[in-house]
């Protein structure tokens, strides 16, 4: 369906209450994250004080989610945060051109994630099948651009890359749905992740040794440049697992009263996630030793170090029912993802600042079938690369072109329009977003290596300016309309 369709044709259907929007965001925050990289956060840190980069990630996660809470209550459309950066900063001014960016570098980072979530599933299924680890193929990238430098990838295939694939596929199938049958899938799948979550913790605190858990070493707490490196690189990870508490601002134009909705899912999936991931750690160093957790780290192990964990208490029998629900939990991330992201394009389509096949809608179940199809099958491309590297360029690059603009953008629109009907207001106004911030700059700086997924951030920021610039000066929109004083081209 055409962008030009009416309007009743190309409406969405609000049919997500507070209970489905709610699993959205879970399910796409706990994923088969924390199951895997457990064992990189205390490598970060070198030791049980690793518990400080998921306490700094969760108040970091709740700082901007109070500000995706009153934008998402504010303006509950289809798109998120292309819609906030849009009308924040003009439709037909800036708001234009770093919208467009926006949607340009969610074309990279949308599919990167939703790869990671089916690399993720693919390495733990290996506790299950150990062949999958198998490779066949390996082959490093390295892409000289002037001025940037060398962008570099790996990319490595094994018989787990297959299935990667299969189960982007299936997810791409199970979203590619109208959105009432989608509400019943994801509370399915949340019991499922919160399930398998409680009973890891039940198993670490009914075996819990406070003299593991708490065996620090020395200086674990001294402010040398290491420490605040080390908490750079936890944070990092951090925030990889955390996200997803705005999953449902996508989703706007399908929330039911988005209001009282959106605000409450948001910051009620970060406290529940927070809670999971503290004590699950904790219950996990409180059997495992975490100089054990250090050794798995360098090795295959760190796949599936929770089901390493379970079998060491229970037994290999409830090691494969724990890994079995994990692959479930991380499965609901992948279908979550996809779900949420698959309406940004969409929405920057209608706006005819994306293409515009993006804004069609499925004929029968109104839902932006084209975008969901494409984030699918890019995401599929992006499965033959290693899971760290995919992490740190996803985590860069969001935070360059969307937290950071959007966190200021907050504090723009409170100045611009003080009038704006906000059923929800972010407490201790302006304290969060400055939080917010800050702890998105030193994630990007405070890490070994920093420059090189900055460098991805920069090549895709230019390529969009450069995409941006060409289409703008063609159609006679904004900058080069004020100039010429041209009229935009319809979409």
């Amino acid at each position: 369906m055409e962008p030009n369709a009416s309007s009743k044709e190309l409406q969405l259907v609000r049919g997500l209450g507070l209970g489905g929007s709610i699993a959205l965001n879970v399910n796409l925050m706990i994923g088969v994250g924390p199951f895997i990289t457990m064992p990189l956060v205390i490598q970060a840190m070198g030791g049980p004080q690793a518990m400080l980069g998921w306490v700094m990630g969760a108040l970091l996660a709740v700082c901007d989610g109070l500000i995706v809470a009153e934008l998402g209550a504010a303006m509950p459309e289809a798109g998120g945060s292309y819609a906030y950066i849009r009308d924040i900063y003009g439709r037909d001014r800036l708001g234009r051109l770093l919208s467009f960016l926006y949607v340009w570098q969610l074309t990279f980072s949308a599919p990167l994630s939703i790869a990671s979530g089916c690399i993720g599933f693919s390495l733990y299924a290996a506790y299950l099948w150990p062949g999958l680890l198998r490779q066949f193929a390996a082959h490093h990238l390295s892409v000289p651009l002037p001025l940037i430098g060398a962008l570099r990838a790996d990319l490595v295939l094994t018989h787990g890359t297959v299935l990667a694939l299969a189960a982007c596929l299936v997810a791409l199938v199970l979203a590619y749905r109208k959105i009432g049958f989608i509400g019943r899938i994801s509370n399915l799948l949340f019991w499922g992740v919160v399930g398998t979550i409680l009973w890891v913790i039940f198993a670490g605190f009914t075996h819990f040794h406070p003299s593991l858990a708490f065996d620090f070493p020395p200086g674990a707490f001294r402010f040398s440049s290491g420490f605040f490196l080390g908490l750079g690189s936890a944070m990092l990870v951090a925030t990889y697992d955390y996200w997803g508490y705005y999953n449902i601002c996508f989703l706007g134009g399908e929330v039911r009263d988005p209001g009282r909705t959106i605000p409450r899912a948001v910051l009620y999936s970060i406290l529940i996630v927070a809670a999971l991931y503290l004590s699950m750690t904790l219950g996990v160093i409180g059997v495992i030793p975490w100089r054990d957790l250090l050794v798995t780290a360098h090795s295959p192990a760190r796949n599936f170090v929770i089901s390493a964990f379970m079998q060491r208490i229970y037994g290999h029998a409830a090691a494969v029912v724990v890994t079995l629900l994990i692959l479930w939990t991380a499965f609901a991330s992948i279908f979550s993802l996809m779900l949420g992201y698959s309406r940004v394009p969409y929405a920057a389509a209608l706006d005819g600042n994306y293409f515009r096949a993006f804004a069609r809608l499925h004929p029968k179940h109104r839902f932006p079938h084209i975008s969901v199809l494409t984030m699918g099958l890019v995401a599929m491309a992006f499965c033959s690369l290693k899971l760290a590297d995919v992490i740190a360029a996803l985590v860069v690059i969001r935070l360059l072109l969307q937290f950071l603009i959007q966190a200021i953008g907050l504090i723009v629109l409170r100045v611009r329009r003080p009038d704006l009907d906000r059923p929800f207001r972010m407490w201790l106004y302006p304290v969060p977003a400055l939080v917010a911030i800050a702890g998105f700059l030193y994630i990007l700086i405070s890490r070994p290596d920093f420059a090189r997924e900055l460098r991805y951030g920069f090549a895709i920021l230019i390529a969009g300016l450069v995409i941006y610039g060409v289409r703008s000066w063609r159609r006679g929109e904004w900058p080069f309309a004020a100039r010429s004083g041209a009229r935009p081209v319809a979409p």
